[in-house]
């Protein structure tokens, strides 16, 4: 296998439909595997590890503080990534217009990133609890994707209002949005899990 760029684990399936698995901060390739498999069964998973370390704890860009983004390794590490991907739809021959990048805090953020910078490498996305990155995102065509957000109402990380931009960014360009406030903070719930579950299996 040659070398792709990124520590990652590929897992093929039955289904067209390749799972991008996006950890938090502090996550690996192996963090939401089990999370991914169960979400969609027969789905094909690739799980890259973020390359950017704080304190040690893997992330997939660097920021300066809570919400305070490093903006020129935004930009920089976004392109790797979509570089991985169509690297790796070459290598295990899944078609890049069906997949579906699911990220949870940092990689939900870096999965909106993607949608807004470079399109082309995914087909959707489920955002559970991203945030506004881009502040002046250029303009992008995102007709055709579908976007799942999910966010807590009490997240102490994430503002409503910024959750609230990032879903406004994505339709304004021709996503299809579908935003749901959860009554909860940061961290995964079973909702979260039911809801995101439903709307992958209801997916043509």
């Amino acid at each position: 296998m040659r070398d792709l760029g990124f520590v990652h684990r590929w897992v093929p399936g039955s289904l067209p439909t390749t799972l991008v698995l996006l950890h938090g901060t502090g996550g690996d390739e192996n963090s939401l595997l089990d999370f991914g498999g169960s979400l969609l069964p027969g789905a094909s998973l690739l799980s890259p590890r973020g390359k950017v370390l704080e304190g040690g704890a893997p992330r997939f860009f660097r920021r300066f503080a809570e919400g305070v983004f490093d903006y020129e390794d935004v930009e920089a590490r976004t392109q790797e990534l979509a570089d991985f991907l169509r690297a790796a739809s070459t290598e295990f021959g899944f078609d890049l217009s069906r997949t579906v990048a699911v990220g949870y805090s940092n990689g939900a953020n870096v999965a909106a990133t993607l949608l807004l910078r470079r399109p082309e490498v995914l087909g959707g996305a489920v955002l559970l609890r991203a945030m506004t990155v881009l502040e002046d995102a250029p303009p992008s065509d995102l007709t055709g994707k579908n976007v799942l957000l999910l966010s807590g109402r009490d997240d102490p990380i994430v503002p409503l209002e910024s959750a609230t931009r990032l879903a406004d960014d994505l339709l304004v360009r021709g996503a299809s949005v579908d935003r749901v406030v959860l009554e909860t903070g940061h961290g995964l719930t079973r909702e979260d899990f039911d809801i995101a579950a439903r709307r992958l299996r209801e997916s043509p």
